[in-house]
């Protein structure tokens, strides 16, 4: 049996950047007075669209000008934080084993191809797509659908498997006619993940082999 194609997400899933994430989630709720959250709180509060959560934490939605501020705070902090961060652990060699895999995030694609180009590993993937201008209106899903029209023939929808770390990319697999594994090493509660259906893995390791395992 041919193994499946793996699509991989970057942030909170090969990228092991939650620390940063929540330290300047926490610099954007200073802007407002609120309290800060624990890794463990963060995960059980963050929900995509991110305005819902802070609108909970507030009582409110934010206004324009507060939110820019957060958003602001956010960027800033995570800019400077992002540079103590790696690849999660396990997530070279499962790059470097040459299974058919690709790469998309919705981090911002100028940004992302350098970064994931400064580990050496963009030679592991048959294609890197990052969030453009259109991602107001456009959600994963829909990227995730270009991502696989751009593969080709070269890559089977039914073979494919999207191994991220929120709610959300098993929504985007769903929308897109692919499979999802969700790892829980990222945004999401292990408690949120286990509501969706789909199987979850505590490494991506375990992640690679539920894959195996749901195209076999």
């Amino acid at each position: 049996m041919r193994a499946p194609h793996i699509v991989w997400d970057w942030n909170g899933t090969l990228f092991d950047d939650i620390s940063a994430v929540v330290d300047a989630s926490n610099a954007a709720f200073g802007e407002l007075g609120l309290p800060p959250l624990t890794v463990e709180e963060y995960r059980e509060w963050y929900r995509i669209p991110v305005i819902d959560c802070y609108a909970d934490r507030l009582g409110r939605v934010p206004s324009s000008e507060e939110w820019a501020r957060m958003d602001e705070a956010f960027h800033l902090h995570y800019t400077t934080l992002r540079g103590s961060c790696g690849l999660t652990v396990g997530a070279l060699e499962l790059l470097a084993s040459g299974r058919s895999q690709s790469l998309l995030s919705m981090y911002g694609h100028e940004e992302l191809v350098p970064l994931v180009r400064s580990f050496g590993i963009d030679g592991h993937f048959r294609r890197v797509d990052g969030r453009d201008g259109t991602s107001g209106t456009t959600g994963k899903g829909q990227y995730l659908v270009r991502h696989l029209v751009a593969l080709g023939d070269a890559v089977d929808p039914a073979r494919t498997v999207l191994i991220g770390d929120v709610p959300d990319d098993a929504a985007a697999a769903a929308e897109a006619g692919v499979r999802a594994v969700l790892y829980t090493g990222g945004a999401g509660s292990r408690r949120g993940l286990s509501r969706i259906g789909v199987p979850v893995a505590d490494t991506l390791a375990e992640a690679v082999s539920l894959a195996e395992e749901l195209v076999a």
